[in-house]
């Protein structure tokens, strides 16, 4: 059972936009980059554009380290950055996504100066998608959905704590 504390940092550019042009521009490939109409797998169509690059999966309990890693291949890049801010309908997002269990040691999410000052010169967002478990919560889980499936999910039982 996993119970240690984990987070992931990347950067992402949402909007109208074409993601082929911010990566040629940039220079750049995209981790994950759709345009708008492409299809989801539902058969549904996005409408809006997504760029990512930049992901650090290298937990560091001082999380500004991860977040440092992911804009350090942006920082000689500001110019066009906002360049493409400027010439698109854009968002820009610093996304931080940690998952932490109740009895670890929380991590600082605390953004150091110079995570601030690249995201104030490119007028990049910081979002903070956070996790919290706790450490019971995957078994709690995994028994929950062994009663919904051996009980049927319209039992009451199923749902019983």
């Amino acid at each position: 059972m996993k119970t240690q504390n984990n987070c992931y940092t990347y950067f992402r550019i949402v909007g109208n936009f074409n993601p082929d042009e911010v990566s040629d521009l940039l220079e750049i490939k995209a981790e994950k980059s759709w345009k708008i109409g492409d299809r989801r797998s539902d058969g549904s169509q996005f409408d809006f554009s997504f760029w990512s690059a930049g992901r650090c999966d290298e937990y560091d309990v001082e999380v500004a380290n991860q977040m440092r890693k992911t804009i350090s291949v942006f920082l000689d890049k500001i110019d066009l950055l906002n360049k493409i801010r400027e010439e698109n309908d854009v968002s820009f997002y610093l996304e931080v996504v940690p998952t932490i269990y109740a009895e670890n040691i929380n991590p600082a999410l605390a953004p150091t100066l110079d995570i601030i000052d690249f995201c104030h010169a490119t007028r990049t967002e910081i979002d903070i998608d956070m996790y919290v478990l706790a450490k019971d919560a995957e078994q709690y889980l995994n028994d929950t959905f062994a009663k919904i499936e051996t009980l049927g999910k319209d039992s009451p039982e199923a749902y019983e704590v």
